[in-house]
């Protein structure tokens, strides 16, 4: 019967923990191409004629969203009037962007190994009688017949049971930009412009 410590010793747990430790690596590395393909595809308009630098990443205008709305502008008489005005704004300077991190892994393992001897023993015993008589003219024969069986049977072994289970919980928060993103926007916020609606 094997040794429960003993046999702990033989389970990888180098593979056990690195395992979900190298997903989570993985999924922080998704996460990032996520931000990437966000940015891309959200931040900047369709490139008109299909321009794709060397590096495959795509190059054009950063997209804005127009409001038109009604300003009252003073005029050099000392009254004012309404006027139609847009603001455009880019849309990345509006927009949340993701930018993940997994902040938190915890594994649980969990090994229950248990391990019972049994032994067994069951005993069958038959007694069988069988009597025949037979009588005629005041004389008579009588026939007497038994039978005895004994068995005994003995089973021992032994039974072991396992049950391993893992449990794997990962926590990601809304991290800070990096300082290039940051950069990014605040020359983004720089591009809104308010002037008179056509």
């Amino acid at each position: 019967m094997p040794e429960p410590g003993t046999e702990l010793s033989t389970l990888d747990f180098e593979s056990l923990i690195g395992g979900p430790l190298i997903a989570a690596v993985h999924a922080q590395v998704q996460s990032a191409l996520a931000t990437v393909n966000f940015v891309k595809q959200v931040g900047f308009k369709p490139p008109s004629g299909g321009t794709v630098d060397a590096g495959n990443q795509t190059t054009g205008e950063p997209a804005t969203v127009t409001f038109q709305y009604k300003k009252e502008v003073p005029k050099p008489d000392g009254t004012s009037e309404l006027e139609n005005v847009q603001l455009s704004v880019p849309l990345l300077s509006i927009l949340p962007i993701p930018y993940l991190r997994i902040d938190e892994v915890d594994i649980d393992f969990l090994a229950k190994i248990d391990s019972v001897q049994f032994r067994q023993v069951d005993q069958q015993i038959k007694v069988g009688v069988d009597l025949d008589a037979q009588a005629s003219w005041g004389w008579g024969s009588a026939k007497l017949k038994a039978s005895f069986a004994f068995q005994r049977d003995t089973k021992e072994g032994a039974k072991d049971t396992r049950t391993y289970s893992m449990g794997v919980k990962a926590k990601a928060t809304q991290d800070e930009l990096p300082g290039g993103m940051a950069k990014v926007l605040g020359i983004l916020e720089g591009l809104i412009h308010e002037g008179t609606a056509a």
